[in-house]
């Protein structure tokens, strides 16, 4: 296994610019915000990190972008609002129901101060692997997409049980990405990309900015990091390894970060990027 600081530049620079060059110049984006990147706290809705969100997505837009956003934060935002902290299977999709509603309220009125329109749509593991399913929700997304409508997508855990797990959303991303054809996808989070080691335990754990040949290595020490309370991150690495084996980049960024959509926009070195691989294997 190959030791932290080998992989901070492991990848050749040349790949990860062009890399980056590709994920300015798509056309069609999959941004996936998780549920921390959404709440405070207390897993109230923060306004303030709502609109950010928003901003953020609009700075793409105003580029003449087309962008789906895949959003958490149902199930949190139904918790602070009702303030429960514990709950069983049954409460949680319950609340799915509650924060739901508060989250596509939010996302309507920070829209709406740009004069973009959005859409909900809610969807399970059988609306991904049916292909009638899929094909009908590619059609509505097509259609939204033409009516310059931002489609905003969530898992409907209200009757997805086994979804209700940290990390679901960035799988559900994933395949949205790969099903319909986008060009980039950005997970949003609050660590701003994968680490040698896990950032929030370790002072010393830098950014890898690039992953590609240097895979196996990276998830080597992603399952390690994981067993110490950071297992979000698995999730996150393997839907963009998912993405990235279909031709499409993939970049892991703090949510928080100025103008992060921007800045990927214009090809700047943000977070952590996947190279597209198109299938090849780098054990």
């Amino acid at each position: 296994m190959s030791e932290p600081s080998e992989l901070l530049g492991s990848v050749d620079a040349d790949e990860a610019r062009h890399a980056r060059q590709l994920a300015a110049d798509a056309n069609l984006v999959v941004v996936k915000a998780g549920t921390n990147s959404l709440t405070d706290e207390h897993s109230n809705l923060d306004d303030a990190k709502v609109n950010k969100l928003v901003t953020d997505v609009m700075d793409l837009r105003r580029q003449g972008k087309q962008v789906l956003l895949v959003s958490s934060g149902a199930v949190g935002a139904g918790k602070g609002l009702l303030g429960l902290t514990d709950e069983t299977v049954e409460e949680s999709q319950a609340l799915s129901t509650v924060g739901q509603s508060q989250l596509m309220r939010r996302y309507t009125e920070y829209f709406e101060q740009f004069d973009q329109t959005v859409a909900q749509i809610l969807l399970t593991e059988n609306d991904l692997e049916d292909p009638d399913r899929f094909t009908n929700f590619t059609n509505t997304v097509e259609t939204l997409l033409q009516w310059d409508i931002v489609p905003i997508i969530n898992e409907n855990d209200a009757v997805a049980t086994e979804e209700l797990r940290i990390g679901d959303n960035d799988m559900l991303s994933s395949s949205v990405a790969i099903g319909i054809g986008a060009q980039l996808l950005v997970t949003l989070t609050d660590v701003g990309g994968v680490y040698t080691g896990n950032p929030k335990k370790d002072s010393t754990a830098a950014r890898i900015e690039a992953i590609g040949s240097n895979y196996a290595a990276v998830q080597k020490l992603v399952d390690a990091s994981s067993t110490h309370g950071f297992g979000g991150i698995q999730t996150k690495v393997a839907g963009a390894r998912a993405v990235s084996e279909h031709g499409i980049p993939a970049i892991i960024a703090k949510s928080t970060a100025d103008d992060v959509l921007a800045k990927i926009s214009a090809a700047e070195p943000v977070g952590t990027i996947f190279i597209p691989t198109n299938g090849d294997d780098d054990d």
